[in-house]
């Protein structure tokens, strides 16, 4: 449930010294220490709340400091990868009562636009698709921090969020309280300058 990826507000004179200052593309750090992370959380029944996480995903974004309108991020996710703490619960979300992994298996996020607001927050709004269904959503973004690493690289990170209708997205809920009929999707990630 990708309440998806982001791309945000980069305040560059505050955070990057000028000569940095320049347009550049990341790759999304899920492979050196997981620095990324994917994750939803739904109303259980309206007594408390149900946790979980996608453990698989790749993708990368760009930002120009100087033209923040230019900025953009892609990502895809492995559905099968849920993972709710609780095995037999995450094969029912996976069946096709819910997501149905087998028939969709990737849900994808492709930004269309980014309107910054300053200091490092904007909203980011791009095209996600799961569950077979593809739609519009905003995702207000924060730039967490950007620099050098003590391993030589540049990284950059964001955090963002945003509700998710799941009928938007062709999962019937009718037979659940309305308070599961939305779920919250947080990410925040890491991104290596190439």
């Amino acid at each position: 449930m990708l309440k998806k990826t982001t791309i945000a507000a980069l305040t560059a004179a505050a955070l990057v010294p000028m000569a940095q200052a320049q347009a550049a593309d990341y790759v999304i750090d899920t492979e050196n220490g997981q620095h990324a992370f994917i994750q939803f959380k739904i109303s259980h029944l309206g007594f408390s709340y149900i946790l979980g996480t996608f453990r698989d995903f790749s993708g990368e974004f760009s930002y120009d400091p100087e033209d923040l309108e230019a900025s953009n991020v892609n990502v895809e996710v492995d559905v099968a990868s849920l993972d709710t703490n609780h095995a037999e619960r995450d094969k029912h979300i996976l069946s096709d009562d819910f997501l149905d992994a087998s028939q969709y298996p990737t849900a994808t996020f492709v930004s269309s636009g980014f309107e910054p607001s300053g200091d490092g927050e904007g909203v980011l709004t791009g095209e996600l698709t799961l569950h077979g269904e593809t739609r519009e959503i905003e995702m207000p973004v924060t730039l967490v921090g950007a620099g050098d690493d003590p391993w030589g690289n540049y990284r950059a990170g964001f955090e963002g969020s945003t509700s998710l209708a799941l009928g938007d997205f062709g999962i019937d809920m009718s037979d659940f309280p309305e308070v599961m009929h939305e779920v919250e999707l947080y990410v925040t990630f890491e991104g290596i300058r190439q």
